[in-house]
């Protein structure tokens, strides 16, 4: 008897705009992460309004999966994926955002991106904006800062749902909405940009919390009727959200560490979830707009729009955790969005990020008891530094202890009672890095020759890491050698 379901989706996640590449080509129009430039750990990627050709934009290429997907599925299968997580790119389907009809390249495109998993019986699970807003509508409205959004959003939706009936079964609607809850995923997540005129450093543009809450308000709205279109579409579809957790703990035992902690969470854990899941703004998200001078903008029917539109199971990325201090003087650490200060009983990556897989069992215990859903772990993975031998050999030792640890606390989440579908983990395939624009910070089980300088031939390697996920999958997670 193995502890995960029978029917456990085993597979792996990528994004368009970090693995497709083709950035204009066949209708493609640009997304924001078109102009975002590369960049490496300690040093932010640029975001260039104007796109400036003596800067290396790495989503341009990325590692061309626009044109190598079907070897890439072929190597997905070969591992058994059971489901493949991808994103369709808005800007494939509606060039600006705003078009009333389609571009029919990139449809046909998805549609033999679908087929081509279905072909090795691969569920697809497409997320259905992933970190890539229309940067024509960011110049049009300030993407979700405007109302308007929704509208677009939903011409986007109804097109992909009619098109793709009767193939996909899964859909999530926005990537890690609650980044939103940060500065860093005003453009990244939400397409706004306050400084249009001149390049800007990612990592601290202009911030304005009201429009990025007032947009997160838009993207809730265009979420829940997205999930009651789908519905009426095709009864069959089941759609999910999608957030960061962060485990975070207090970092003393001080009762002021423990509030700071308990806000933390509430704000950046749960605030997203509870919308989406509950069908409701929480009570606590009063008394915190109150304090950052927040007030959201609502029209007639949108608290009914969220209340009839919740999710049908809950996804989140998981890469590591972070404490909590009520101390201004401990010192931040580095994170996915997240911020917090370091855990002293934990190791951390190359990029600062403090592995812990007990952290992940605590997030889907806590999850499944709040909101009574089915789990997905969606992303999960470890960025490092591979190296390619002589023989075309790579030995990633440290991932498969990482994966091998939090695939073992999933199992024990399992055994204490949660509902867990899959488990995609992150960069099943090397991709470009979303926060630092980078090559060389890798996450797949296949190695991709392509690097920060632009040289590289794009080859496809297996990594030691491949063959074990395989055997990993063909045991349904009973051997984790």
């Amino acid at each position: 008897m193995t502890i995960f379901r029978k029917d456990f989706l085993w597979g792996g996640a990528t994004a368009a705009n970090q693995c497709e590449g083709a950035w204009d080509e066949d209708g493609k129009g640009v997304s924001v992460s078109d102009i975002c430039t590369g960049g490496k750990y300690g040093q932010s990627k640029m975001i260039t309004p104007v796109l400036d050709e003596g800067n290396f934009y790495p989503s341009r290429e990325a590692i061309r999966h626009y044109r190598y997907f079907k070897e890439d599925i072929r190597l997905f299968a070969e591992m058994g994926f059971k489901v493949y997580r991808f994103s369709i790119a808005w800007t494939r389907i509606f060039p600006n955002g705003d078009e009333k009809e389609p571009n029919e390249a990139g449809l046909r495109h998805y549609e033999e991106v679908i087929d081509e998993c279905l072909k090795y019986k691969i569920e697809p699970l497409i997320t259905i904006s992933h970190y890539e807003v229309p940067f024509g509508l960011t110049k049009k409205c300030n993407s979700w800062v405007s109302r308007e959004m929704i509208g677009y959003y939903m011409n986007y939706c109804r097109t992909l749902f009619e098109r793709y009936k009767g193939k996909v079964k899964y859909w999530l609607t926005f990537n890690e909405i609650n980044s939103s809850v940060v500065p860093t995923g005003a453009l990244l997540n939400q397409g706004i940009l306050n400084e249009l005129e001149k390049p800007t450093v990612f990592l601290d543009q202009p911030d304005i919390p009201q429009q990025r809450f007032q947009g997160l308000h838009h993207m809730f709205v265009a979420s829940a009727m997205a999930v009651k279109l789908a519905h009426e579409i095709d009864p069959a579809y089941r759609v999910g959200n999608m957030i960061i957790y962060a485990s975070s703990y207090p970092l003393t035992p001080k009762p002021e560490d423990v509030l700071k902690c308990q806000s933390y969470n509430q704000i950046f854990n749960y605030f997203c979830n509870d919308v989406q899941c509950k069908g409701r703004y929480p009570f606590y998200a009063d008394a915190y707009f109150a304090e950052k001078g927040i007030s959201i903008v609502k029209q007639q029917g949108d608290d009914e729009i969220i209340r009839e539109g919740t999710v049908d199971f809950v996804t989140f990325s998981y890469y590591m955790s972070s404490c909590q201090s009520a101390d201004t003087e401990e010192e931040q650490g580095d994170g996915n969005l997240t911020g917090g200060v370091p855990n002293p009983y934990l190791k951390a990556s190359e990029w600062g990020w403090q592995i812990d897989p007990k952290g992940l069992r605590y997030a889907l215990i806590e999850l499944y008891d709040r909101y009574h859903l089915p789990l997905m772990v969606v992303e999960n993975g470890l960025g490092a530094k591979d190296e390619l031998e002589e023989d075309g050999s790579i030995h990633d030792s440290y991932r498969i202890k990482y994966l091998r640890e939090h695939i073992m606390e999933m199992k024990e989440a399992v055994k204490a009672g949660v509902d867990l579908m899959g488990y995609t983990p992150w960069g099943c395939i090397d991709l470009v890095s979303a926060s630092t624009g980078e090559y060389a910070k890798r996450y797949g089980m296949i190695y991709v020759r392509r690097y920060d300088d632009g040289t590289g031939d794009f080859a496809r390697l297996k990594k030691d890491s491949f063959y074990w996920y395989r055997d990993v999958i063909a045991s349904n997670g009973e051997l984790l050698p």
